[in-house]
Order: structure tokens, then C-alpha cells, then sequence
């Protein structure tokens, strides 16, 4: 496989694999974070009931997942970069002192 394919493979397992889970953790942190706010909800964390553990939660989420949804941007970026290509020259070498 070419290097091409190499990143699109690894682009799309990164996508499937932390991407994806990295967005469901975003809109669950999102909604505890909401449903935390809501005067009178029935909040039930780990047995629980205190709005700021629902906040906490939310908060931690919404934290791990912006790691979760960075990991792919970071590498499509490495996989697909240009790299720099050694200057290849046609001169003679000098000679020999």
C-alpha cells in the first residue's frame, strides 16, 4: 500500500474509532450539564442525587471528549501533510582536498 492509502485507512479508523464515541461523549456531557441546571430534575449519579455531581459529570464528558474528537483532526493532519523532499542537484561534487 502507498503511503495514501495508508493515511486513509488510518484517518478513517481514528474517525470510527475515537471520533465517533468522542461525539456521543459530547452530546451525554452536554445533556448532563443542561439536565444539572434544570431546577428540579431528578438527578441520579452513582447513587447521587446532588446537581453538581450531575455538573461534574457533564463537565468531565465534555473534557474527554474534545481529546477524543481532536485525535482524528490530528491524524488526518500528520498523515496527509506534504513533507519536505530532500533538494536532489544534477551538480558534480567538488573535488577532493
Amino acid at each position: 500500500m502507498d503511503t495514501k492509502t495508508k493515511g486513509i485507512v488510518a484517518t478513517i479508523a481514528a474517525v470510527v474509532l475515537c471520533g465517533c464515541p468522542g461525539l456521543f461523549m459530547c452530546f451525554f456531557g452536554a445533556t448532563s450539564l443542561f439536565a444539572s441546571m434544570v431546577p428540579g430534575a431528578d438527578i441520579n449519579v452513582g447513587g447521587n442525587t446532588d446537581p453538581t455531581a450531575g455538573m461534574a459529570m457533564g463537565l468531565v464528558f465534555l473534557c474527554i471528549s474534545l481529546i477524543f474528537i481532536a485525535i482524528p483532526i490530528v491524524v488526518g493532519f500528520f498523515m496527509f501533510r506534504k513533507k519536505p523532499e530532500a533538494a536532489i542537484t544534477n551538480e558534480p561534487l567538488p573535488p577532493a582536498s
